[in-house]
């Protein structure tokens, strides 16, 4: 959720009833402390923080989550063990972001409160595996034994209520909060999401961190350059720098990097975060009672 996931939509997402997360990985160190802030005096329900290990300064958020008193983090991007044990000895709720059944068993291993499993379904970055969410979560679920979150492709009360027959215990959900008014992402990205159809986007960028995104002329250069075997080195100078901010964030759809899940085909407007969260759990009723009356 890098540019899309500032304070707003994460104490929207809270005051509804879900738990709205901040996504640090777009944010220098000074303004994640601004958005914590910000969320604190915004809402006074349970919030987190998103933190991808690999970012350059992760020990300074780190220290700042620490500092302004966040009782949750999510990691994602690298070992949970890094920082799974510092966290928890502050009294901080930790869960890792993974794509497979090992990891999840590292991460339980690594001491982490819970686990969600990210099918390749989803947007940004990706998992090598290439598993999707429907194979995932009950590879997961046989093997840890800590609280479990799919992800990856849930954007309906339905797909909720499919995760949790899978295994899951809960859901994480973020393309469909993208594009929703509380967004920090630029509204020619939003627009593009709503009218991204079927089909529409592709994991990539194999060679460096797998990543999917819509296609665009930024897609095609890339596309063209990994048809022709280009090195590392070479996709690494087409990726440049602040590629994502730069579509995400600043609305350049043709050169920027549109980071988003498969899910996007089935999003078609643009709504509030609380409107989101409320007919996702008033559909995972309906479709709970819809199936206690044809299945049993």
């Amino acid at each position: 959720m890098i540019w899309c996931s500032g304070w707003r939509l994460a104490s929207a997402v809270s005051n509804s009833g879900g738990l709205g997360l901040i996504g640090a990985g777009s944010m220098y160190p000074d303004v994640l402390r601004e958005h914590i802030q910000k969320c604190k005096t915004a809402t006074q329900k349970p919030f987190g923080v998103n933190v991808p290990i690999f970012y350059p300064d992760i020990k300074q958020l780190m220290d700042i989550i620490v500092e302004e008193g966040v009782k949750i983090v999510f990691t994602s991007g690298g070992s949970p063990k890094i920082y799974t044990g510092f966290l928890k000895e502050k009294g901080i709720t930790v869960v890792h972001v993974v794509s497979s059944a090992k990891f999840a068993l590292k991460s339980q291993e690594a001491g982490v409160d819970a686990v969600v499993a990210e099918g390749f379904e989803a947007g940004g970055h990706n998992g090598r595996e290439e598993t999707t969410t429907l194979c995932l979560i009950p590879m997961v679920k046989e093997a840890i034994s800590v609280p479990l979150l799919a992800a990856g492709g849930i954007a309906s009360g339905r797909a909720m209520l499919a995760a949790m027959a899978l295994g899951a215990d809960g859901v994480q959900v973020g393309s469909r909060f993208a594009a929703t008014f509380e967004s920090s992402a630029h509204e020619n990205f939003k627009k593009k999401i709503v009218e991204t159809p079927e089909g529409g986007t592709i994991l990539t960028l194999k060679k460096l961190v797998p990543v999917r995104l819509i296609r665009n002329k930024f897609f095609e250069q890339v596309q063209e350059a990994e048809n022709r075997a280009a090195s590392v080195d070479e996709m690494e100078q087409l990726l440049g720098r602040a590629r994502a901010k730069k579509g995400m964030f600043e609305g350049n759809l043709e050169e920027g990097e549109l980071e988003i899940g498969q899910i996007s085909g089935y999003i078609h407007d643009i709504m509030p975060a609380a409107q989101v969260v409320e007919e996702m759990v008033k559909e995972f009723y309906e479709a709970k009672e819809d199936m206690n009356k044809t299945v049993f």
